[in-house]
């Protein structure tokens, strides 16, 4: 599905989201990033390279982005050569990535981990090569704690998302899987207790657009740290 959306992708979260996004994702590296110390930064499920070009923005040496989907690699190989960007973009499973333990000193990922098998091992793996000292940072759907806000915003996403899918794609379950993801996904209060089992410390979330939106951040302990 991702291969088939690949070079609409961006357009469609813009006009999903009425542009916002774009403001999280920002948000999103500078929590990962604070004040550009972050030099070596993974992007995981980078899909069109967004924060990765983000993280560059921010003073990172070195970006990589990693993702299963060809043709999503494709259009980030594509941006980064016309805006002349320096991240390399890399072909990886989150699940098995191809670095070596504490490789990078910042770790990103938006509305990606939702849809990789195993949330557990990912976030293992996502700790395993985080320097100590290091940041994660996921951004992805939430579920909202007032009954209200969050039953607005599931009759939303079951009415946008077969909307957006024909208006783009000329077919209705295009989008489909995004509400039925979110059902199964343990949201930003899930993925903190995830992240802690994990290994990670400092662990905390924040909401965006009254929950709708987590933001999960988690530290790799730095040396003597209690």
């Amino acid at each position: 599905m991702f291969s088939r959306i690949a070079w609409k992708y961006d357009l469609v979260n813009d006009v999903m989201s009425f542009g916002l996004h774009r403001r999280w994702k920002r948000q999103t590296v500078e929590m990962a990033v604070p004040g550009g110390t972050a030099r070596r930064v993974l992007d995981l499920c980078c899909g069109s390279g967004d924060l990765c070009f983000l993280a560059e923005d921010r003073g990172a040496a070195s970006v990589v982005g990693v993702d299963f989907t060809l043709p999503m690699l494709a259009v980030a190989r594509s941006r980064a050569r016309r805006d002349q960007r320096r991240s390399l973009f890399v072909q990886a499973d989150a699940l098995a990535l191809p670095f070596a333990d504490e490789s990078f000193d910042a770790l990103t990922i938006s509305y990606g981990l939702r849809n990789i098998a195993d949330l557990d091992a990912a976030l293992r793996e996502m700790r395993r090569v985080l320097a100590p000292g290091g940041r994660a940072v996921v951004l992805d759907f939430g579920k909202p704690d007032n009954a209200l806000a969050g039953g607005a915003y599931r009759a939303f996403l079951h009415a946008m998302m077969p909307a957006v899918g024909w208006l783009f794609h000329g077919d209705a379950e295009t989008y489909r899987y995004i509400p039925a993801s979110l059902e199964r996904f343990p949201a930003q209060r899930g993925v903190e207790r995830m992240m802690r089992a994990a290994g990670f410390a400092n662990v905390r979330y924040e909401n965006r657009l009254l929950g709708t939106m987590g933001i999960n951040v988690g530290e790799a302990a730095a040396p003597g740290s209690a």
